[in-house]
């Protein structure tokens, strides 16, 4: 079978140090440096870099529909039964203590604890036969977060040079905004195991570090919330500080010329986006949460999960391609035995009392909100967990690591809404209908954002790489 002929982007370099930009679809200088390309993917400038989109674009008009995407993380595995897939006829010990409610799309039902969410589920597609066959939260949770599976399905996998980069690494570097310093943001923090081993699939992996997501460690909750670094020092002026960053490129130039290497233009590309952000006007207004009506504020919930969709929400429209909000982590949980999403112990109080009132409420927010101002249409909304939880109820009250099925509920880009795609079984254990596997999810998130999921990109040794090894979901495109 013949493949398709190939459009790639290359940058070539001359014995100067000189980068050029050729071939046709080519982008403007200054959109290939906003994309970091004199970064070369973390590689040195000598190296080559093809970015995709490397086949031609699909006919469907909802390729590149989605401008945005803003990626909700339930850390630690949701359990289906208590959120989107309730099984009310199973038994007691599968079904729980929890009962069902109906939503606004006429025989769909949700758990109670979601409300708000039942009121808006005729904009969401709930995907309920999501499956990675994978137990372990590391694991699972870098197959959901990149597309492909990890080498191993062992648990505390740290993360390593060679992994698959993110979702938010990939969409960041080849879909990279026009109109933001960053293309890629995560926000509160990043996700890690007890008791603090960073998960692997949340940075650039063979890409490079300087493809990770812009993380913003913060509580969007505190009273006078800021973060370091978006902020100018009151001694330096608007003008002082063009100032300051026109000296170090000129610095730069010279300096990178005669030692070039990994290092070097990673640090000058850096450099590059902290002196962009600070000189963005937009970007750095995005995090004055104060400007929004308080009773807005409220709707999200006045805690950290609450506002840092929030602060999603105002980084969307300042531009920013991708925001990824990770469940936040509790004072003093890393020696919980329920930490986060992940309910050993006491599912259904830790549900009622903590998890879900939190997520019904901002989440159901953010489409409201998102509608409101236009923007569903053209923002991507995804919501999943690295898994789900055991069907049936453990002695403790809780429900265990469970990777042979769970739920996703996505939103916008012209998805169709009040729709639900595959089914679980009669005690919501394995797929029974439509099975799908995180590499579809990846495929149709960079379909919707305009990245050809069989578009291809070279690594350090020139191996050519596919964005995705799955098929977008017909449903949802």
């Amino acid at each position: 079978m013949t493949r398709p002929s190939r459009t790639y982007y290359a940058l070539t370099v001359d014995s100067t140090g000189t980068g050029s930009l050729s071939l046709r679809d080519a982008v403007s200088r200054r959109e290939l440096l906003r994309a970091g390309g004199l970064g070369c993917l973390g590689l040195a400038l000598p190296s080559l870099i093809r970015a995709a989109p490397a086949v031609p674009r699909p006919a469907t008009a909802s390729f590149g529909r989605a401008k945005s995407c803003l990626l909700i993380f339930l850390t630690g595995g949701p359990p289906q039964h208590e959120t989107f897939d309730p099984k009310p006829d199973a038994p007691q010990e599968i079904r729980g203590p929890l009962k069902d409610i109906p939503t606004s799309v006429p025989g769909l039902h949700f758990g109670e604890l979601l409300p708000h969410t039942a009121r808006v589920a005729d904009r969401l597609a709930v995907i309920r036969s999501m499956t990675t066959d994978i137990n372990s939260h590391s694991t699972s949770g870098y197959w959901m977060l990149t597309g492909y599976p990890h080498e191993t399905k062992a648990e505390s996998q740290p993360p390593a040079p060679g992994d698959w980069p993110s979702i938010a690494s990939v969409v960041g570097a080849l879909k990279p905004s026009t109109r933001s310093p960053f293309s890629a943001a995560a926000l509160p923090e990043i996700i890690h195991n007890n008791p603090n081993i960073t998960w692997p699939g949340q940075d650039g992996g063979f890409m490079g570090h300087t493809w990770n997501p812009f993380v913003l460690k913060c509580d969007p909750a505190a009273p006078k919330f800021s973060i370091d670094g978006m902020t100018l020092p009151p001694e330096v002026s608007d003008v002082r500080l063009d100032g300051r960053a026109n000296l170090l490129r000129e610095v730069d130039r010279h300096f990178v010329k005669a030692a070039r290497s990994d290092t070097v233009s990673s640090l000058d590309r850096v450099q590059q986006r902290a002196f962009d952000v600070l000189q963005s006007a937009t970007t750095r207004a995005a995090f004055e949460l104060e400007r929004e009506p308080a009773a807005l504020r409220d709707k999200y919930g006045r805690h950290k999960f609450g506002q840092s969709v929030l602060l999603a929400r105002r980084l969307i429209e300042a531009g920013v391609r991708l925001v990824q909000v990770n469940w936040p982590r509790e004072p003093g949980d890393t020696t919980a035995g329920n930490p986060l999403w992940d309910t050993h112990q006491n599912n259904a109080g830790r549900l009622k009392d903590v998890l879900c009132p939190q997520f019904d409420g901002a989440f159901a927010a953010l489409i409201r909100d998102l509608e409101s101002r236009g923007l569903l249409d053209e923002t991507l909304v995804v919501v999943m967990g690295e898994f789900g939880r055991t069907p049936k109820i453990n002695p403790a009250g809780g429900r265990d690591h469970w990777g042979h099925v769970f739920s996703v509920a996505l939103a916008g880009a012209g998805i169709g809404g009040g729709q639900v795609i595959g089914a679980s079984d009669r005690i919501g254990g394995y797929p029974a209908d439509r099975t799908l596997r995180p590499h579809d999810l990846s495929a149709t998130i960079f379909h919707l954002l305009g990245l050809s999921p069989d578009g291809e990109f070279f690594d350090a040794l020139s191996r050519p790489r596919r964005l995705s090894d799955g098929t977008a979901i017909r449903e949802l495109v």
